[in-house]
């Protein structure tokens, strides 16, 4: 295969969300027949951005994991594939070379020496630039792109060379040392050039923030105030990027689910069976690497076996180390290593009736390893150095039965958060031994305890609030100014000359502040008033266009006469002629009634969840939790929906989750009333990620604006609801001047 050229990956649509990474969430799988397939590879990015890539119709960038094939973009479960293609010498010395022999070890602390070769560098620079091209086509003008991990660090600069319209995220999931460690790099200077092209820059703790911000003033003297740091542009002025952590994650609930699983708890009391049923089984899950300390466990368990401080009678230790990068010499080694010791110590120490170690070198699926976690009464992380590892959190989501200790290495990122956890140095072998017996004693109040805190913070900081929380900082940390700006007023006067004018405005959050009861929210006084005067100039049509219920809408919008009305996304239709009914198949009804009851049993699990009933569906709303209980309950939602009927339309809102059996979206009702009232122009007017449908739909000197912050598709901008009466108060008294006085309308 020879290297692609930027023409070669061709993406025939845009897309308002980006994500990239060297991996793609979906594995290659060649069918009996031939034929190419694809199956899904979840993890906790997958199980994070999903909802977001769907709701902004995402896209994900990344190789397929197949040398020297190149793929058409395809789509897989809702979400658009693009796959880069990458060659045998491109993965030995982009991502086995410079990736995980050069940055790999630099970026842990040096534990294993790291290589620096020139062939190397080019190969990841020239890899970069066909990622960077990849995602510069494929994003929507204004869109966002956020770039994954430590192989991708130059994209964000080169993206922003060629794309400086697009908003740039990066995350950083392995740590970042020590400026007098990082040095050592000899492309020091081009890496940090390359993250700082990203808006955000993400890590996994505030020390590795720092350690970034502390190589940006050595290295080009740029000035950094806490985590924000002043970036020179090329036309004189400063470009702010904020470098601060963001720890990731895991799926808690989902985790937790499995583990409540009759079949999973069977699986691991037959575990504890085939171990011989012993006192205590600890527990090691890693990828097969020198940064995890699995050498220092086995000396610290071998030791404690020795010296009689435990009997193999009752106590086990189950590694799991899953194959890691085998074709780099170091792991090989490090295999040779650990294989060597487990046999050694087996040897020494195993019975014809119990065995000392349990070694197993190779992966599992996600409820055997849950099952494991149940199985086992000490889990082992005595990493050296770890960006977070996940590992520790999932073991902690699992025991939903308050038991089991974590030991945990106060050298990994999830230290930080998991303070009840028994803290170890792995390398100070006597301390380790020490925590491994105080594990072992102890009393079952106090792991209950110690186990009750650690589940709080796992489930309150789930994946779900750290993808949040990290859009939010890339996408919504500008402020909008109050007033109307002097374009939208320019747009305004220069619609307000148009023959037929349409005027459609969202009502929630745009016409009526958000309220917690939904039968609470009314519209400003200023509102109501200039729609009135609107909807008495002629030539001028007006519509409300909501999510809302047609019924509902009607009750708290008290619209002048001739208002046309949408409700449920333009489900259901109120016209200047009348309402037009909707009926629903006998097919629909029954989906309907089975789609209300699984929505209303999750709703019913949250306090302060509650659920709107519709003519085509249901929506959950969850204004009323924290950000991350609300995501965690809307994804659970969409998984039980998903898993029992087919065909149902979802549209995510902010803090609400709907459902429908019958697909509309607030673009269709738009270009129907359009058509309808025969317009020659129109103003939209809303807040919504569900407004989205009808920006995209405006043409011309059509005028769209966005109330609040978060990325639109809208040209324009307004601060609030406030700020909407004020520019239907200009579009009136413009529209007066400019109207003839006899109507337009057929």
């Amino acid at each position: 295969m020879t290297s692609p050229g930027p023409d070669d990956l061709y993406v025939d649509q845009a897309y308002d969300m980006v994500v990239v990474s060297n991996r793609l969430p979906v594995d290659y799988r060649e069918g009996d027949d031939g034929s190419t397939q694809w199956k899904s590879s979840p993890g906790g990015l997958v199980t994070a951005l999903e909802p977001v890539m769907r709701a902004a119709d995402g896209a994900w960038i990344g190789w397929a994991g197949v040398a020297d094939r190149e793929f058409d973009p395809f789509e897989h479960d809702g979400i658009s594939i693009i796959p880069v293609p990458l060659s045998s010498a491109e993965i030995e010395e982009y991502y086995e070379g410079f990736s995980n022999d050069t940055l790999w070890p630099l970026y842990h602390d040096v534990i294993a020496p790291p290589s620096f070769h020139r062939e190397w560098w080019d190969a990841y620079v020239r890899v970069n630039r066909r990622f960077a091209e990849a995602a510069a086509r494929a994003a929507a003008e204004g869109g966002v792109v956020w770039v994954q991990d430590y192989q991708l660090q130059l994209v964000p600069r080169m993206l922003r060379e060629t794309r400086p319209d697009l908003v740039i995220g990066f995350f950083n999931h392995i740590p970042f040392p020590a400026y007098g460690i990082y040095s050592q790099l000899p492309w020091r200077r081009q890496v940090v050039e390359g993250l700082l092209g990203a808006d955000v820059i993400g890590f996994q703790r505030a020390a590795d923030a720092g350690n970034f911000s502390r190589a940006v003033r050595r290295l080009f003297g740029y000035t950094t105030r806490g985590t924000v740091i002043d970036v020179p542009d090329d036309e004189g002025g400063v470009r702010r990027v904020v470098a601060r952590h963001f720890p990731i994650s895991i799926d808690a609930a989902g985790f937790e689910e499995i583990a409540r699983r009759p079949d999973v708890q069977e699986r691991a009391r037959r575990i504890r069976e085939d171990l011989g049923n012993p006192r205590t089984i600890f527990l090691g899950v890693d990828r097969l690497d020198y940064t995890k300390g699995i050498r220092h466990r086995l000396k610290a368990f071998g030791e404690l076996l020795r010296d009689d401080r435990l009997q193999v009678e009752d106590a086990t230790l189950v590694q799991v180390a899953s194959p890691s990068r085998e074709r780099v010499e170091t792991y090989r080694q490090l295999r040779d290593e650990i294989e060597l010791t487990v046999g050694r110590l087996n040897g020494d120490h195993s019975t014809l009736g119990h065995q000392a170690i349990a070694y197993l070198h190779h992966g599992y699926p996600r409820e055997e390893m849950v099952a494991l976690y149940l199985a086992a009464d000490v889990m082992l992380v005595t990493a050296l150095r770890d960006g977070m590892n996940l590992v520790a959190k999932e073991y902690v989501a699992c025991r939903f039965d308050g038991d089991g200790v974590l030991l945990l290495s106060e050298f990994t990122g999830a230290s930080d958060e998991l303070r009840q956890a028994v803290l170890v140095n792995p390398h100070d072998i006597e301390g380790l031994k020490d925590a491994m017996i105080e594990a072992v004693e102890m009393p079952k109040k106090e792991r209950a305890r110690r186990m009750r805190a650690l589940r709080k913070r796992v489930r309150d900081n789930d994946v779900a609030n750290w993808s949040a929380t990290f859009l939010k900082a890339l996408t919504g940390s500008g402020q909008v100014a109050a007033g109307i700006p002097d374009q939208l007023q320019g747009a305004i006067a220069a619609l307000a000359e148009t023959d037929r004018l349409l005027v459609a405005l969202d009502f929630d959050g745009t016409l009526a502040p958000l309220v917690d009861r939904p039968e609470d929210a009314r519209a400003t006084e200023r509102a109501l008033a200039a729609i009135h005067r609107l909807a008495a100039i002629d030539d001028t049509r007006v519509a409300i266009v909501s999510g809302r219920a047609l019924d509902s809408l009607g009750e708290v919008a008290e619209p002048p006469a001739g208002t046309m009305l949408s409700g449920s996304h333009g489900v259901e239709l109120k016209l200047d002629t009348g309402p037009i009914q909707l009926d629903l198949r006998d097919a629909e009804l029954t989906t309907l009634d089975r789609l209300t009851s699984i929505v209303e049993t999750v709703a019913g699990s949250a306090e302060g969840a509650w659920i709107e009933r519709k003519p085509a569906g249901i929506a959950l709303h969850t204004r009323r939790l924290s950000a991350a209980d609300g995501l965690a309950l809307q994804q659970q939602a969409r998984r039980e929906v998903n898993t029992e009927l087919l065909g149902i339309t979802v549209r995510a809102g902010k803090s609400v989750l709907e459902f429908a059996v019958r697909s509309s979206d607030k673009g269709e009702s738009l270009q129907r009333l359009r058509q309808h009232v025969g317009a020659s122009g129109v103003l939209y007017v809303g807040d919504d990620v569900t407004d989205e449908d009808a920006f995209a739909v405006l043409e011309g000197t059509d005028v769209g604006v966005k109330v609040g912050q978060g990325k639109s598709l809208a040209a324009h901008r307004v601060r609030s609801p406030e700020e909407v009466s004020e520019l239907l108060e200009r579009l009136a008294e413009a529209r007066e001047h400019t109207s003839g006085g006899a109507s337009g309308w057929s």
